[in-house]
């Protein structure tokens, strides 16, 4: 596999390198980063083949997407997609400091949930300033999910698709975002949003990957019979599938449980047998699915992203996937790459 292979998005016409660069790093998520580290991210994430580069306004309250624009104005507009995303709103704090048990050292701004018409209208305007851009290639309906709203949930997904989803429909049509849709951690919100509107793509985080595939059972052929791409984040499963079963992994945002690392054990005792590591395994069967344009990967560092970048395109014993499959850790019907 290579990192600069290019897919188109489903029906959309945006053609996206098979890995994506995620910023959510460079918007200081956990640590701090500084303005030339974050430059020098994106500038050896091109080096190594990335066209694709994701933000959000959530990711540093603005932070990721001012250091991202700023970036990538050294290369032809015409050369890279961007993807962000819309459902908060950057305004200024009440007190003067921000306030994020995820993001550090961030602008005295706050990023507000704000799914009306008038809201997406807004963010987008205020994301093209950060950005430096007039145009985006794909904005995406940010986390409208059960994980993130909670018991309120329902009502935040009619209003992301009554007023939400009709200003990106709006967007479209002006041309100034060539694919819309939602990036959520819920493939079951993926499989509705597909049904009430004519999405060009999601963004689903978590769900589809070694340790889970569920979507094999109605999003990712929906998606395929109706010509709707997908981008996959967090295929390592918040971490585990990373590290391994260490005694501090993460698995979707948390601790991992006993039997998450048990089942990671197991599949890597057959990744060492054939000599591969669990990551790589992990990175290249999430891009095996045909419905997967694109895998976004976030890095802290050049050392890690290099790393990736070499587990994606390491080679692998196609028997390790039909090992995996005799002993029950993989579904038959699940996609692997030849």
């Amino acid at each position: 596999m290579k990192i600069s292979k290019t897919t188109q998005l489903g029906r959309s016409g945006v053609q996206l390198t098979a890995m994506g660069f995620g910023g959510a790093p460079i918007g200081n998520y956990r640590e701090p980063s500084s303005d030339g580290d974050s430059a020098e991210m994106v500038s050896q994430a091109w080096e190594l083949g990335a066209r694709f580069f994701d933000t959000a306004p959530l990711y540093g309250h603005g932070l990721s997407e001012y250091r991202l624009g700023y970036a990538l104005r050294a290369y032809p507009r015409t050369d890279y997609a961007i993807a962000t995303k819309v459902g908060r709103v950057v305004g200024r704090s009440a007190n003067g400091t921000a306030s994020n048990d995820s993001y550090v050292d961030t602008p005295p701004f706050e990023a507000e949930y704000d799914y009306s018409y008038d809201g997406v209208m807004r963010s987008v305007e205020q994301s093209m300033q950060r950005m430096l851009t007039d145009n985006f290639d794909i904005l995406l309906i940010h986390d409208c999910d059960r994980r993130t709203h909670g018991e309120d949930q329902p009502e935040v997904f009619k209003q992301a698709l009554n007023s939400a989803y009709p200003a990106l429909e709006t967007l479209r049509d002006q041309g100034v975002v060539k694919a819309i849709g939602f990036a959520v951690n819920e493939a079951d919100i993926c499989y509705r949003a597909l049904q009430n509107t004519d999405a060009d793509c999601f963004l689903l985080a978590g769900r589809y990957t070694l340790l889970e595939q569920d979507p094999l059972n109605d999003l990712l052929p929906a998606c395929q019979d109706r010509g709707v791409g997908i981008v996959l984040g967090g295929v390592y499963n918040s971490g585990i599938l990373a590290t391994g079963p260490i005694e501090t992994a993460r698995f979707n945002y948390a601790s991992a449980p006993e039997s998450v690392k048990a089942k990671t054990a197991e599949i890597q005792r057959i990744c060492d047998r054939h000599n591969v590591a669990l990551p790589a395994a992990a990175l290249q069967f999430a891009f095996a699915h045909p419905a997967v344009s694109s895998i976004c990967i976030g890095a802290r560092n050049r050392g890690q992203q290099q790393k990736n970048a070499d587990l994606f395109e390491a080679s692998i014993d196609p028997q390790l996937w039909a090992d995996l499959r005799g002993a029950g850790l993989l579904r038959k019907d699940a996609p692997t790459p030849r």
